[in-house]
């Protein structure tokens, strides 16, 4: 008996899992600035600007200011402003509101981002195999509604459903984000379902601590990975190794 025939839901991260920023975040941001005659911003600096104005942002305002009702490109709009201004680039209002429209739209679009080769053939798969497909996402409702659709990788065609941190309010590692999986394909049992993505504190132990299988995806080849298998979950490189895993072994993953 192969290991899927025993799984009536798949749940999947989303970056690092199905798809991958393309290039640098200083690419998208020069390009914003040059497209309005400005020279472009040094890459480090807002490279480590984004990353501090970003954590904060989070903070202050977790799940994109769901709690406060802040709209989506009102958070981003002081995550993008704080960022340049870390940077040590204060533009003027005018100047900034034309940089961040395009940066804005960009990271709306499909532009910033590659699928992987085996993300689309392996949701297609589980799906013909009777298998449910769930997201589960630190993101907000663009990747739902945009990002993914631009990807090639359509709700109701390689996905069932999306649980997204900007929607619903809560986010990884919060066990919760996993239990609203469970309910909306139909409060599936956790030990029926099994959850793949690239982090062990944001994937693997909370889906672990409600239950469900897991295992991760190394497809960087990072130093972690080591740690991940000590620790004892399952590592593998890409989705066609959890396929083969799926459709031959015989004992669970991680």
């Amino acid at each position: 008996m192969s290991f899927l025939s025993k799984l009536r839901l798949v749940t999947v991260d989303v970056t690092g899992t199905l798809i991958a920023y393309k290039g640098e975040l200083g690419d998208y941001y020069c390009m914003a600035a040059k497209s309005i005659g400005l020279p472009c911003p040094d890459y480090k600096r807002v490279h480590e600007g984004f990353k501090l104005a970003y954590t904060e942002m989070a903070r202050k305002h977790p799940c994109f200011g769901f709690g406060e009702k802040i709209p989506n490109i009102v958070w981003w709009k002081t995550c993008v402003k704080d960022s340049f201004v870390r940077a040590g680039y204060d533009y003027d209002e005018e100047t900034f509101e034309k940089v961040f429209r395009r940066i804005y739209s960009t990271f709306g679009s499909a532009a910033p981002y590659t699928i992987f080769p085996d993300s689309k053939p392996f949701l297609n798969w589980l799906r013909k195999e009777g298998v449910i497909v769930g997201i589960i996402s630190n993101a907000e409702y663009r990747y739902q509604d945009v990002i993914l659709p631009a990807l090639g990788l359509h709700k109701g065609s390689e996905w069932d459903f999306g649980v997204f941190s900007g929607l619903e309010g809560v986010e990884k590692p919060d066990p919760k984000m996993y239990e609203i999986a469970l309910e909306r394909a139909g409060n599936i049992a956790p030990e029926e379902t099994l959850h793949i993505g690239d982090s062990m504190r944001q994937d693997y132990w909370p889906a672990k601590t409600i239950g469900m299988h897991a295992l991760l995806l190394d497809r960087f080849k990072t130093p972690d990975a080591e740690t991940w298998s000590k620790s004892g979950a399952t590592v593998l490189p890409n989705l066609v190794a959890v396929q083969d895993l799926l459709s031959n072994e015989e004992k669970g993953s991680g």
